[in-house]
């Protein structure tokens, strides 16, 4: 027995306008039209393949013979040959070795940046900027990038030193982020790290492609891409993964700030040697010319 109001009321009306609706036949007559067409057209095939008589013709004047492949032993002896010719060169060297040690700790820190901002500032507590922080380190590193084009100085000499100065400012920066709990001075803190790094990044960039033939640009950079990304693997799984020693943050941050401070002092040993044989080859190359002279 139906219960009369306004909620049978409503159910019959919307019953009713169902039985009375009707489908237009154009949500389906479109559709099966297209596929008719798609099937006729997709019939219409040559009856013989028709591309390898053109490419065997004179337009292409390609041949049937194929050319014998080398061998995998072969193509990797090659490899390896490039490989121990480009690294022969000390200045490649020595920007490959910032390049893939600096790339590691830089995802480190990008990565968990997040993290670290919340343990000082957290996200329910008050406004968060990440997402501004993270626009304006980039648009000011550009611009940095843009600028150091201007500068003159000499990278063949001083290359390693200021791989050191920068290194250590960069340990410096972060080690602030991760001391100083005040959320401004973290953000600014990363957005000086940011940076220092597009600058070195892009002057590293530079100098390995100027020390090599196009060639062997693919090979290089993919090497040293290859070493960051396994010398970070090991980082997170010894530093952060639960299986390692799974530190804190903070503590995390504070061993980031050593490993730039080691490679700081790794470059400025480097860096020393070297002016050391330069400066000790000129003073050989201006005596010899005296006693010519004479």
């Amino acid at each position: 027995m139906d219960v009369p109001g306004p909620v049978s009321r409503r159910a019959a009306a919307a019953t009713a306008l169902l039985r009375t609706a009707r489908v237009p036949r154009e949500c389906w007559f479109l559709p099966t039209a297209l596929l008719c067409a798609y099937g006729f057209f997709a019939s219409l095939r040559p009856s013989e393949p028709f591309l390898t008589p053109y490419l065997l013709g004179p337009d292409k004047n390609l041949t049937e013979r194929e050319e014998p492949t080398p061998e995998r032993l072969l193509v990797l002896k090659v490899l390896w040959d490039d490989f121990l010719m480009c690294y022969s060169s000390r200045p490649l060297l020595c920007w490959s070795v910032w390049w893939a040690l600096s790339t590691c700790g830089y995802f480190q820190v990008v990565n968990y940046a997040q993290g670290l901002w919340e343990t000082v500032m957290p996200s329910r507590d008050a406004a968060i900027y990440n997402g501004g922080v993270e626009a304006v380190s980039t648009l000011l590193g550009a611009v940095a990038v843009f600028v150091v084009g201007y500068i003159k100085i000499s990278w063949s000499t001083w290359g390693e030193m200021m791989l050191s100065l920068f290194s250590l400012l960069i340990a410096a920066a972060v080690y602030i982020m991760d001391t100083v709990q005040n959320i401004w001075v973290c953000y600014t803190s990363y957005v000086v790290f940011r940076i220092i790094y597009m600058l070195l990044i892009t002057i590293a960039t530079f100098q390995i492609a100027a020390n090599l033939s196009m060639e062997r640009y693919a090979l290089v950079f993919g090497v040293n891409t290859f070493i960051a990304l396994v010398l970070q693997t090991l980082l997170t799984l010894i530093v952060v993964d639960a299986s390692g020693l799974g530190l804190e943050i903070t503590t995390q941050f504070l061993i980031y700030a050593g490993y730039f401070a080691l490679i700081a002092v790794v470059f400025l040993a480097s860096g020393s040697v070297s002016i050391m044989k330069k400066c000790r080859k000129q003073e050989d190359e201006e005596s010899s010319s005296r006693v010519t002279t004479l």
